[in-house]
């Protein structure tokens, strides 16, 4: 006699002596045979691991190692090797909340040093080895390009590690960058000074917001960006202060600090006079202090770029004699003059948007000052007590 019919679940059906179950996977039709024997307990086994593949299909977390892990013998598991580092690099890419500058950033060296070596390559292709070879292999242009580089390929595998698409991030085996740290360079207070008098004598009319700015700028400690972004609606006169909540990167306002923490700078005499001076030039046509280019306001923008101001500064360093600086070290200048002035480091930082750690480690030759040996003094007078008493017990 044959064998009596059973009622069998939704994508489960008898095969031979063997159950095999259905399911779509990656928008793909699977099909998997299992070894439970053909009895109420082995089809209801079956159903359930359906049941559980159809659950991580939903939640995103049925990867190919865990098909493998439910399916061992699969004869399809082949087919559903890992994602190639292309594709897999710029799903990751596409994913970020960040910025257009930023995800310009990251592609420009995907393409420029990952890709050419790693494109068509299973991520699970990808050994260790072969990671510290490309490195070796590529010229870079600098130190901090190779840092940047390697830190932007090991997120990436770090992320694909999590997605359970690996099981090492192969790119930890690459040796670290040596960077050598940036030699700060700032201007003393007298050249500053120099440099604002200067800038005033060779601008007029509206020109004179450049001036404006580098007064600003070297009495705030701002970065140029922030300085750049600033709107006159984050002004306070009567607290005396300016809030910074936004930055322009290459020819962009972008919505956030550098650090992504809103700050109050306080301002001082000369950043008080400095805002004066721009209100008039400024405040009648633009949202802007400094009116920078793309804020979508009523009149014509004086500071257009970085190219404006830079244009000017390198102009009057350059009819002063003075040795040739970025337009960055008006905030190093900034917290150096503040540092040789004795204010407290806690008050120089919160203004720079530092920690106190962030500010000592990187001004720490300009905290010395000439009290130093006053200080030193106070140890030759403490042995000199101590021999004093020494004598008088005696």
């Amino acid at each position: 006699m044959g064998r009596k019919p059973v009622d069998l679940p939704t994508g489960v059906e008898l095969v031979g002596q063997s159950i095999r179950i259905r399911f779509s996977w990656n928008k793909k039709r699977c099909c998997e045979t299992l070894a439970f024997p053909q009895t109420p307990k082995g089809i209801a086994a079956a159903a359930g691991l359906r049941a559980q593949v159809k659950q991580l299909d939903k939640l995103g977390a049925l990867t190919p190692q865990k098909y493998a892990e439910l399916f061992p013998s699969s004869r399809n598991f082949s087919a559903q090797a890992a994602p190639i580092f292309f594709d897999y690099a710029q799903d990751w890419l596409d994913s970020l909340q960040i910025v257009d500058t930023t995800r310009k950033n990251y592609r420009s060296t995907l393409q420029n040093y990952w890709v050419p070596y790693l494109a068509d390559r299973p991520l699970d292709a990808i050994t260790p080895s072969l990671m510290r070879k490309i490195v070796n292999d590529i010229t870079w242009t600098s130190p901090v390009r190779r840092k940047d580089a390697v830190r932007l390929v090991k997120t990436i595998f770090t992320q694909a590690v999590r997605d359970e698409l690996i099981t090492r991030n192969p790119a930890l085996s690459i040796p670290p960058s040596r960077v050598p740290k940036r030699e700060l360079d700032p201007f003393t207070r007298a050249e500053a000074d120099l440099i604002i008098t200067k800038l005033y004598e060779i601008t007029s009319g509206l020109q004179q917001i450049y001036a404006v700015f580098f007064e600003f700028s070297f009495y705030t400690g701002m970065r140029p960006g922030e300085a750049l972004a600033l709107r006159w609606s984050e002004i306070d006169k009567r607290k005396r202060t300016a809030r910074v909540c936004r930055i322009r990167i290459h020819g962009k306002i972008q919505e956030r600090t550098k650090t992504k923490i809103i700050r109050e700078v306080l301002l001082n005499d000369r950043a008080m006079k400095a805002l004066e001076k721009a209100r008039s030039l400024t405040e009648a046509r633009s949202d802007y202090v400094f009116a920078p280019e793309g804020s979508g306001d009523r009149s014509e923008l004086f500071v257009r770029s970085e190219t404006g101001p830079k244009r000017y500064w390198l102009s009057v360093l350059r009819k002063l004699g003075i040795r040739r600086r970025r337009m960055y070290d008006t905030r190093h200048t900034y917290a150096t003059m503040c540092l040789m002035a004795g204010m407290n480091p806690a008050f120089i930082a919160s203004q720079l948007g530092h920690s106190v750690q962030v500010l000592l480690s990187t001004y720490a030759k300009w905290i010395s000052s000439p009290s130093d040996w006053a200080e030193l003094e106070k140890l030759d007078r403490f042995e000199s007590g101590t021999d004093l008493v020494r004598a008088q017990s005696q």
